[in-house]
């Protein structure tokens, strides 16, 4: 299933015609710290998040610097559950103004780690500003620092599948145990039901098992970087404590499994399309964990695939195109309507003892739709291809269901293909128009924010994208 190709790359000592000299390529790395300093801070991922006031395992921005002839581009992982462009575009303008690289040959993605500060720089606590200081700084510094530390360097690329972890979580029950969702409907598909054969028909959509590695490494043999991709959301089970889940914990395994490392070594992992994947098998039961115990259980069958993968590589070729191209997209908004609005004004205005009687979340949800009532009528968003040789990288700023992602492998027209999601943003989930029409929580208005077709419209330019770039 997996494709691979080795790019090495010489510098041609030819004086005599210029036009015979090969570009060499170039890589830089860095991680920069970005664990808070100043407590309590809230974690994102929650609808009721409680601060905490330390960090288990460092959060990081990691980065990878690639150039060849007049194409250098950053590639660089956020441990964070979401990162708003308010805080990527500034950071990518003054990374751009170190570096010379455009902004457009930027890629910026977060892990989705749950337990990573909120990122919003508009708003919060001093701490909470404070922070988005930090992050922005971060994400600055890491591709100033890796692209001045570009280096003669050689690439390739494979993928392994790692099909034990990954599950889908969106379920078709019994017409009878389908609880009213926050609106007061009945769903077709439950995001993460009940773990019971009484209960359970089938899973609503695929997943995907690839574990894709770009892994890099220089003249001398010594592994350089790796930059990997997997379709799993966070892992959790962190307990009260900051945590770049198994994110991280990968990043810190990979010089375990590749040995002799290069002392610049920066590994990390990228999210996949996983808006309804995640690590919780609803068939076969999983032993309780203890905190941050599963995280490394995952972790380290990521690396174990990461390695297999790399070990597969064994195509070469010289001089590897590098390109990127960048759209920006006008997408609509979902507005409710005016039924909805007065449903939700209604809601808000329950107390304590009337919120019981409704459907779980209602209350959350009819804020949500009061929010986006104000929500102008469009947005913008940006996606990206890349072309490393003969692999296609492409991005979306959501989180996206997998049939989304494995749909953009198959109709690629690069030899390999992944998908980078939440990668220049964050705006909530996109689903397939398919999934719509089961309804559940990755379709729900205020979870799904744009028009019902966006996934769609988004394929079909990033395939116009690939098609530029492998024509």
């Amino acid at each position: 299933m997996s494709r691979f190709l080795l790019a090495l790359c010489i510098l041609a000592a030819v004086v005599s015609s210029p036009s015979q000299v090969h570009a060499e390529l170039e890589a830089g790395t860095a991680a920069i710290d970005i664990t808070p300093e100043q407590w309590p801070l809230a974690p994102r991922g929650s609808f009721f998040p409680k601060p905490v006031d330390s960090a288990h395992d460092p959060l990081h921005v990691r980065c990878v610097v690639l150039a060849n002839g007049d194409t250098t581009l950053a590639l660089a992982v956020v441990d964070s559950c979401m990162v708003h462009r308010e805080q990527l575009d500034p950071a990518k303008a003054a990374a751009s103004e170190k570096t010379g690289i455009p902004v457009e040959h930027m890629m910026i993605s977060s892990t989705h780690t749950h337990s990573a500060p909120f990122a919003n720089a508009s708003r919060g606590t001093p701490q909470e500003i404070a922070y988005q200081e930090k992050l922005i700084k971060g994400i600055t510094d890491a591709i100033v620092e890796a692209h001045g530390k570009l280096q003669p360097a050689r690439a390739g690329w494979s993928g392994y599948d790692l099909p034990d972890e990954v599950h889908n979580r969106r379920w078709f029950l019994q017409p009878d145990k389908m609880p009213l969702n926050p609106f007061g409907e009945i769903d077709i598909v439950k995001m993460n039901p009940p773990a019971s054969p009484d209960v359970l028909i089938s899973p609503a959509g695929p997943i995907d098992p690839e574990v894709s590695v770009l892994y890099v490494e220089d003249t001398k043999g010594k592994p350089l970087s790796v930059f990997a991709n997997y379709a799993l959301h966070y892992v959790g089970n962190t307990g009260s404590q900051m945590s770049a889940d198994y994110f991280g914990e990968f990043a810190r395994l990979m010089p375990f499994r590749l040995r002799s490392v290069s002392d610049d070594f920066v590994a990390m992992l990228s999210n996949g399309t996983s808006g309804d994947i995640n690590n919780i098998d609803r068939v076969n039961h999983t032993p309780p964990r203890e905190p941050y115990e599963q995280i490394r259980i995952v972790a380290g069958k990521t690396a174990d695939a990461a390695y297999h993968a790399i070990r597969q590589i064994d195509e070469e070729v010289t001089d590897p195109k590098l390109a990127m191209l960048q759209r920006e997209i006008t997408l609509k908004h979902r507005i409710p309507t005016a039924d909805q609005v007065e449903r939700a004004k209604n809601i808000v205005k329950v107390d304590e003892e009337g919120e019981k009687k409704l459907p779980r979340l209602a209350k959350a949800y009819a804020e949500r739709t009061l929010s986006l009532a104000k929500n102008p009528e469009t947005t913008k968003v940006l996606i990206q291809a890349i072309r490393i040789g003969d692999l296609a990288i492409c991005t979306m700023p959501f989180e996206v269901l997998v049939e989304i992602g494995l749909d953009l492998k198959k109709r690629s027209p690069a030899a390999d293909t992944f998908v980078v999601e939440l990668a220049n943003g964050g705006y909530g989930y996109l689903p397939p128009p398919n999934q719509h029409k089961f309804g559940g929580y990755e379709t729900w208005l205020g979870t799904n924010k744009v028009q019902e077709d966006a996934s769609v419209i988004l394929t079909d330019n990033l395939l116009e994208m690939l098609g530029e770039l492998f024509p």
